[in-house]
């Protein structure tokens, strides 16, 4: 008897173990990451053991978020300015700020539309285009670089009153999708991605059309999970893993760097 308590007492030491072993990491991620990030979220809990709670949304608005003490252990921002200011402000732990990819957009029509987005941005141009959808590009860093691009294309005053946005470039997605608008500017990763890769049609922008899109990571420096935000970052590195964000629409380095030094 004495023996089988024993046997008892050890198992649940090494399921509380277990417990207390796996951890939560909290991820706050900009919305051209929601479906790659959904997937590598799931292989890193399946060979962790640890869960991400993924929140996906507009860079600005996590920055305003982070600022004013969101619960995040790390932040994936779609430009490098937002986590940039967050280092300058003392809220990141010091040599976490590094580049994880440069983001692509797209122009993005649903299937059986009139219009030939072969035509590239002028297309836009088109009277039977009654609404365009972007990001916002006050706080979303693809509405920037679609603004960008409609400004180097010599279409942006003609096609400005059209625009119909959306808080991030997810729901600018929604918005054509669901018939809300004719055409979108969108991100090339959310294009590639189930369910719009199957129900429309997509022009990619030349990138010359538009500044780089280069997104960064931080780790807060309020986060209580560094160390597993540590081992996601390096997950990330993996050569499987920069294949598939490569195959859905975002550059990654061959060799992505290391975290670089904080500026003094």
């Amino acid at each position: 008897m004495r023996a089988f308590r024993l046997i008892c007492g050890l198992l649940l030491v090494s399921q509380l173990s277990g417990m207390a072993a796996a951890q939560e990491l909290r991820v706050a991620a900009a919305a051209d990451l929601q479906f790659v990030f959904q997937e590598v979220s799931a292989r890193f809990q399946k060979e962790t053991g640890h869960t991400v709670q993924l929140t996906v949304g507009s860079s600005g608005n996590f920055y305003s978020q982070i600022q004013n003490g969101a619960p995040f252990d790390i932040f994936f921002s779609a430009d490098v300015d937002y986590p940039a200011k967050l280092e300058a402000a003392g809220l990141v732990e010091l040599g976490t700020l590094s580049q994880y990819a440069t983001g692509r957009i797209a122009l993005w029509a649903r299937k059986g539309s009139p219009i030939d987005i072969n035509q590239g941005l002028r297309t836009l141009t088109d009277a039977r285009i009654r609404k365009i959808a972007i990001a916002n590009p006050e706080h979303a860093p693809y509405g920037r670089a679609a603004v960008a691009s409609l400004r180097h294309e010599k279409v942006y005053d003609e096609v400005r009153d059209r625009l119909v946005l959306g808080e991030n470039i997810s729901q600018a997605a929604q918005f054509v999708e669901s018939g809300n608008a004719d055409i979108g500017i969108l991100a090339l990763s959310l294009v590639l991605a189930p369910p719009l890769k199957s129900e429309g049609l997509y022009y990619e922008i030349p990138t010359s059309f538009y500044p780089a899109i280069d997104q960064a990571v931080v780790i807060l420096k309020s986060s209580k999970q560094k160390d597993i935000a540590r081992q996601f970052l390096s997950f990330l590195r993996r050569p499987e893993i920069t294949e598939f964000m490569r195959s859905n629409g975002l550059t990654v380095p061959e060799s992505q760097p290391e975290q670089r030094k904080p500026t003094p």
